[in-house]
């Protein structure tokens, strides 16, 4: 009897049929595209699928084009009664992708809302800012936890919350309209996170019927980080960069095992966003002391430089010690911590949104060499620069 040869394994491999796979998943924005993205990625390092994705928006409800279909497997946003009836009708091995679970006895890749309410916190709270708000849409249950989640945070550091939720049966003026004078009433300057960026461009314009200025008296945090929605927006939104490669490959690769016959538990597999991408909606530090506020602004202009203690203390008329103790009483963190913070945020942005080496992003930011940036990168992030770049730029090989 002959040896079973790798070539034997491949060859029964590709005499498996080919399975087919529905995506009930829309392609009219960033969060969902990305999903797709990851999904491919799956698709590609392992054997190939066979792809059915038909005409559907996010809160569609017609899915005639699966009538003729007869597949192995579904991945869906399952964000509404329609779509879960149709899906348990079908009944085929599926991977939920929305965090509404309207299907509990499925298993779901989710983003992690609740570490995106932390982070939409804590980036408002560090420009100084005392109150807050959330903007969110109840036409989705992952909005409505999101919030929930945000105004638990708020309130457990000791700050009041203000809330705005879209009317269901309101046209898109009047809720526009209705967000303008719910602005005009908040108390000022605010920070607002805002369910996704959708919801954050139009409170940009809330404010501007408002006459309310961003981000001096309203800075305003999106989520999913919709390159081309963010940079279209005046001023350019800031946002939170979710996991949806990391999210779309996983929830693959579940279907996969269940499509072979596993039992998957049917619970939540939560991803953690990437990072806040600060834009001109949130530049703002609303603090009470002037030198605080001038001190982080030089320190922001001269993020590419050498910058120590020192060359802001020539700037600004303290002692080092009068500075430190301004520092933590309006920001909660000293001068050191957050010139050490904007270079590390721009060392990362570096890593992610380019391809340059390390020898080249030290040298822009003015670091001695590379290896003191990575090991000062390393000791902020807990990742060496390589491993944050391959891990926030793509989806890594299992």
């Amino acid at each position: 009897m002959r040896n079973f040869t790798a070539a034997d394994a491949t060859r029964r491999q590709e005499e498996k049929p080919q399975k087919h796979v529905a995506l009930l998943i829309e392609t009219s924005n960033e969060y969902a595209r990305g999903l797709l993205a990851g999904i491919k990625s799956y698709i590609r390092t392992h054997r190939p699928w066979s792809i059915y994705l038909g005409e559907h928006s996010r809160l569609g409800t017609d899915l005639s084009w699966l009538n003729d279909w007869r597949g192995d497997g579904i991945l869906a946003r399952i964000e509404n009664k329609e779509i879960a009836d149709y899906v348990r009708l079908l009944n085929v091995p599926t991977v939920d992708l929305s965090a509404s679970r309207l299907l509990p006895a499925l298993p779901c890749v989710e983003t992690d809302d609740e570490t995106i309410a932390l982070w939409a916190a804590e980036h408002l709270a560090g420009r100084g800012l005392k109150h807050f708000a959330y903007c969110g849409d109840p036409t989705f249950p992952w909005s409505v936890e999101r919030g929930k989640h945000f105004e638990r945070i708020v309130r457990g550091r000791g700050h009041p919350i203000h809330l705005f939720q879209h009317e269901l049966k309101s046209t898109v003026m009047e809720g526009r309209m209705a967000m303008a004078r719910w602005v005009e009433r908040l108390p000022k300057p605010i920070g607002i996170m805002a369910c996704y960026d959708s919801m954050a461009q139009s409170l940009l314009e809330a404010c501007r019927i408002a006459g309310v200025i961003v981000p001096d008296q309203v800075a305003i945090l999106g989520v999913d980080n919709d390159d081309l929605l963010c940079n279209l927006s005046s001023p350019p939104l800031s946002s939170i960069r979710t996991d949806t490669m990391k999210t779309g490959y996983m929830a693959a690769s579940l279907l996969d095992r269940m499509m072979s016959g596993e039992r998957i538990e049917p619970r939540v597999w939560s991803i953690p966003p990437l990072e806040v991408v600060t834009r001109l909606s949130t530049d703002v530090i609303a603090v009470d002391d002037p030198y605080v506020s001038a001190a982080v602004q030089f320190i922001r202009d001269h993020a590419y430089e050498d910058l120590k203690v020192e060359d802001v203390l020539r700037r600004i008329p303290l002692s080092r010690r009068s500075l430190d103790h301004r520092f933590l009483q309006a920001l909660g963190r000293t001068p050191h911590e957050e010139i050490v913070q904007v270079r590390m945020k721009l060392v990362m942005r570096l890593l992610t949104e380019t391809d340059w080496t390390l020898s080249v992003i030290a040298e822009r930011l003015s670091f001695k060499h590379a290896e003191y940036m990575g090991a000062a990168f390393k000791k902020f992030t807990g990742l060496s620069p390589g491993a944050y770049r391959e891990k926030h730029s793509g989806i890594r090989r299992d």
